[in-house]
């Protein structure tokens, strides 16, 4: 079975090829702003163009433009290429790839959100979630979260901001897609905001 995995909801921007579990291609490029330029051309710089029987595609939370970029390009080609759609949740993605590279530990995931605030949750070292994710202020995460292991973009923040712990910075890679435990796809494939929208609607309205 050929894998097509994608992620676009944070700054970085990613896709990579799989096949059976093992990776074929990839790239994953830092941008900030630009995803939805960038995002197609990588897929189609692939191997085969990406064409695959399943394309997992980033969830979110993160960048609402990203989350959104991703989960189109992914709905789009998947009803192109009659292929399965799963998602899976980004920091679920960021945990997997710190576990890999510090030998399963149980880890905090801190990442970028709105409003000065960051997307923080838990995990212990068999990938199962300790915490529900959460959109926190820093001084609210570093009280909430005493995992010796942080990672993410706000990791080294976040363990200064406690003065205590080690800080694997990183964001959510495509090419690390194996890493993820099954249990983190899903078919229900909509974006995970991590927080409730800004915009509320008048009383009346509601």
């Amino acid at each position: 079975m050929l894998t097509l995995a994608i992620d676009s909801a944070t700054e970085a921007c990613s896709a990579a090829l799989f096949e059976n579990g093992e990776m074929i291609a990839g790239a994953c490029r830092m941008l900030g702003r630009g995803h939805a330029e960038q995002l197609v051309p990588m897929i189609s710089a692939l191997p085969g163009k990406g064409r695959a029987d399943r394309i997992a595609v980033a969830l979110g939370p993160g960048s609402f433009t990203g989350v959104r970029v991703g989960l189109a390009a992914a709905r789009a080609l998947a009803l192109a290429w009659k292929a399965e759609l799963v998602g899976y949740p980004t920091l679920d993605l960021v945990a997997a790839m710190a576990r890999d590279a510090s030998g399963d530990q149980p880890v905090a995931v801190a990442m970028t959100g709105g409003h000065g605030e960051w997307f923080m949750q838990g995990f212990a070292g068999d990938g199962s979630t300790t915490t529900s994710l959460a959109s926190l202020k820093p001084e609210e995460a570093a009280a909430a979260f005493d995992e010796a292991l942080v990672a993410g973009s706000q990791a080294e923040a976040l363990v200064a901001a406690r003065g205590t712990g080690q800080a694997l910075p990183q964001w959510p890679d495509a090419r690390a897609f194996a890493l993820l435990p099954r249990t983190a796809l899903t078919e229900t494939v909509r974006p995970l905001y991590g927080r409730a929208p800004d915009a509320k609607l008048p009383q009346d309205s509601r």
